[in-house]
């Protein structure tokens, strides 16, 4: 077999393994969900506010507090730097 096609193998025999329960030398990844709202409120602001101070739509945000949906990608980045460094974020946004 290839090297390629021992390194598919493997990973197969590895997820089956993982699936089976048995989580030893498995790398796992928790993926930390953001609660919007929560941090909203830890700053003071309404949603209005907070939207127009982080660029973010409205209809957007509601979603996010609402759990309809989460954010993603850079959207996720950004709630993460304001949830830690509100104050930074609004200097780099040049907000007052």
């Amino acid at each position: 077999m290839t090297k390629a096609g021992d390194k598919i193998l493997a990973g197969l025999e590895s997820a089956l393994e993982y699936a089976k329960g048995n989580t030893e030398g498995s790398i796992t990844h928790e993926i930390e969900v953001i609660d919007v709202k929560e941090v909203r409120k830890s700053l003071g602001m309404t949603q209005a506010v907070f939207a127009n101070t982080f660029h973010i739509p409205a209809g957007t945000l509601r979603g996010w507090e609402q759990k309809r949906r989460q954010p993603e990608g850079p959207a996720k980045v950004l709630m993460f730097l304001i949830a830690k460094e509100a104050k930074a974020v609004k200097r780099a946004l040049k907000v007052t």
